[in-house]
């Protein structure tokens, strides 16, 4: 028994020495894996900085990193060796992300990342304090971070056909320089009360949404000269629509409307109105004026159709008035 005993502490301690042998033997092939991943992680890191460093070019003084229609779903960390940059334009690249480190990218004035497939904007954009242009449209995009409040110098903001994105934090009222937004193509069924509230904005497209009405307080928006409200499903205006003063170009066709409102006379500074393909109870036509091309025609056709209209539907009101009047003094 005690033979057997041996025997079986022998066999015990053989089997260890090997369970420690294969155990080690699989560290080293593992450490071996994770070295070999690294080394080719870093030549690819090198491979693609290298690729980079080729797209940087200097135009009118500022350093540019361009590149389209190339593959490039993500971009490297080495791209922080190049951050001094101050314009990205990045098209039809298939980039999935805007890279967490964007924020340490402080001298960008432009990024331009239109026409690629990213999903998310990341909080760090705030830190892009000198950014002037933000360009996503034609992207996969479904919300905005409060963050993009932060960027104070922001004049130019373009988040077209994303096709999803719904609403803006309130916050980014407080983008005070923001002239430019473009929001066409999206989910909103409202004007956002950020929007409403942006106090240099001058040029607005909401176009191709959702929209079913327009709050009463589009009143604030005063320095707005064009706005552009085509393909919605708008079926009236507000009276305080006509408050706004600067307004030049309104483009509204392709909506629900049924009327054009008599307080459309008293804005006296547009320029140019697009009321075609509207269910409009009147129908006014006039001969097109002699001498004009087609675009100037057009543009001219749109203001003096209002006008009218306009007329037209106060003498069809006085005349239902008048119609009225007779009946019931008959009665």
């Amino acid at each position: 028994m005690t033979e057997n005993m041996v025997c079986a502490g022998a066999v015990n301690a053989v089997k260890e020495v090997w369970e420690e042998r294969i155990k080690k033997h699989s560290e080293d092939v593992k450490r071996e894996k994770e070295f070999q991943h690294k080394l080719v992680k870093i030549w690819e890191e090198r491979v693609s900085f290298t690729r980079l460093k080729e797209k940087v070019t200097r135009e009118e003084g500022r350093v540019i990193l361009k590149i389209e229609k190339e593959e490039w779903k993500t971009l490297p960390s080495s791209l922080l060796k190049l951050n001094q940059l101050q314009e990205w334009q990045l098209h039809r690249t298939g980039l999935l992300k805007i890279p967490e480190f964007i924020g340490r990218f402080q001298h960008l004035i432009v990024l331009d990342l239109s026409r690629n497939t990213i999903s998310e904007i990341p909080r760090g954009i705030g830190l892009l304090t000198r950014l002037q242009e933000l360009i996503l449209s034609y992207n996969k995009i479904k919300t905005v971070p409060k963050e993009l409040s932060n960027c104070a110098s922001l004049e130019k903001l373009e988040l077209a056909v994303n096709r999803d994105i719904c609403d803006l934090p309130p916050e980014l009222s407080k983008l005070l320089k923001l002239t430019h937004l473009d929001l066409s193509m999206n989910h909103f069924s409202t004007i956002p009360l950020a929007v409403l509230n942006m106090p240099a904005l001058e040029w607005l497209d909401l176009g191709s949404n959702r929209l079913e009405h327009l709050p009463d307080a589009i009143e604030r928006m005063q320095n707005l000269h064009t706005l552009w409200l085509q393909r919605n499903e708008i079926a009236c205006l507000p009276e305080t629509i006509s408050n706004m003063k600067n307004l030049e170009t309104l483009v509204l066709s392709n909506n629900k409307l049924q009327n054009i409102p008599v307080y459309m006379e008293e804005m006296k500074n547009l320029r140019f109105v697009n009321f075609r393909d509207n269910p409009l109870k009147l129908e006014v036509t006039f001969p097109p004026r002699e001498g004009t091309d087609g675009e100037e025609e057009q543009e001219l056709f749109g203001l003096q159709f209002m006008h009218t209209y306009i007329q037209e539907s106060q003498r069809t009101g006085m005349r239902l008035n008048i119609f009225w009047m007779r009946n019931v003094h008959t009665t």
